[in-house]
């Protein structure tokens, strides 16, 4: 009976990592409706726990296989225990993909946010490009000052940024709010310094880890980024693109965050020629503090952040985001193509 269990375990997470789903269908019953109210209340008791649930988890998990792995041994012998822990293994893993996938994964499988807006694929040119550049130019300059006279919070949630992300949410058309998640830290830290990460959604527990190294100008964006994909948005274009519509409707520090990262992605996206020009525009404020963004960023492993980038490739590609982690800078793509070069608000079909 075990056997037959163990088997059909295995086959339906292979199922549910291959069997294509209408995404209107994910999108109606899981993502709209099953998925927030999971979300409302896993995040709301996993904020109630200051420390990373997953390292708990993982920490535990490491234990009862070492433990259960001598106890195999001594009954049975080396060869007999390797076999019988493989066949575990194999099992525990179908569990925690099937886990994933109901607790958070099939997120991946929903409407795409380009379909959802009014998106015009017409208007992704480099003209826009540079106009959009040129807008978030205009707006790091002018904030720099307000938002470098706030305080950053300390590592606090802002209740302003929350109602921000509130905001955004509405405005993309969701009914229900996603909990945001309180910021942890982790014992996987010092791989965050090496490997550039600047922070993770835990998709078990629905909890955030942040690296506390981000810089307080960062930290808005990496944090409602987390937030976003709390929300249900697992696209990392669309993570970035809810961050930077929540960011907007927040205070000075939250709008400079914002705006910053997409001068960034636009720079990026540009030819060296145009983004030199547009990068020789910046004001010695925001100048220094790109600066000192590069400093904490050369400060990490660059065989540890090739070796991790290739991995989270391949783990974006397996669930169906086919530009793997160049998703990150899609959000120029998805601006464009909605036509808020200007900074408008986008708009529902």
């Amino acid at each position: 009976m075990m056997r037959v269990v163990r088997i059909i375990i295995v086959l339906a997470a292979l199922a549910a990592a291959v069997v294509p789903l209408p995404a209107r269908l994910v999108e109606a019953w899981y993502s709209r409706r099953l998925y927030p109210a999971v979300q409302g209340v896993v995040t709301s008791l996993s904020n109630l726990f200051p420390v990373a649930l997953l390292d708990v988890a993982a920490l535990l998990l490491l234990v009862v296989l070492v433990l259960g792995f001598r106890r195999r041994m001594r009954a049975t012998g080396l060869v007999r225990a390797l076999v019988s822990s493989v066949v575990s293994l194999a099992t525990l893993t179908s569990v925690v993909l099937l886990v994933f996938f109901v607790l958070w994964g099939l997120n991946y499988r929903r409407v795409p946010l380009d379909e959802k807006l009014e998106y015009d694929r017409s208007l992704v040119t480099r003209e826009a490009a540079l106009k959009l550049g040129g807008h978030a130019l205009l707006e790091v300059n002018m904030l720099h000052a307000p938002a470098h006279g706030l305080d950053a919070g300390g590592g606090t949630r802002s209740p302003s940024l929350e109602t921000a992300f509130g905001a955004a949410q509405r405005i993309l058309g969701s009914d229900r709010l996603a909990v945001p998640g309180v910021p942890k830290r982790s014992l996987l830290e010092r791989y965050f310094r090496a490997a550039a990460i600047d922070g993770m959604t835990d998709p078990f527990f629905l909890e955030i880890i942040i690296n506390p190294d981000t810089l307080p100008f960062e930290r808005p964006f990496v944090l409602v980024h987390e937030w976003a994909h709390l929300a249900g948005y697992a696209n990392e274009a669309e993570a970035n693109f809810v961050a930077w519509l929540s960011c907007t409707e927040g205070d000075a520090m939250a709008r400079y965050s914002g705006w910053m990262a997409i001068f960034e992605h636009v720079a990026a996206s540009l030819p060296r020629a145009d983004r030199t020009s547009l990068t020789s525009q910046l004001a010695a404020g925001p100048r220094h503090d790109l600066q000192t963004a590069a400093a904490r960023y050369a400060m990490s492993s660059p065989v540890v952040r090739t070796a991790a980038l290739d991995v989270y490739d391949r783990y974006l590609r397996a669930n169906r985001v086919h530009d793997g982690v160049a998703s990150y800078s899609a959000v120029v793509r998805l601006m464009l193509g909605a036509g808020l070069e200007d900074g408008r608000r986008p708009r529902l079909r």
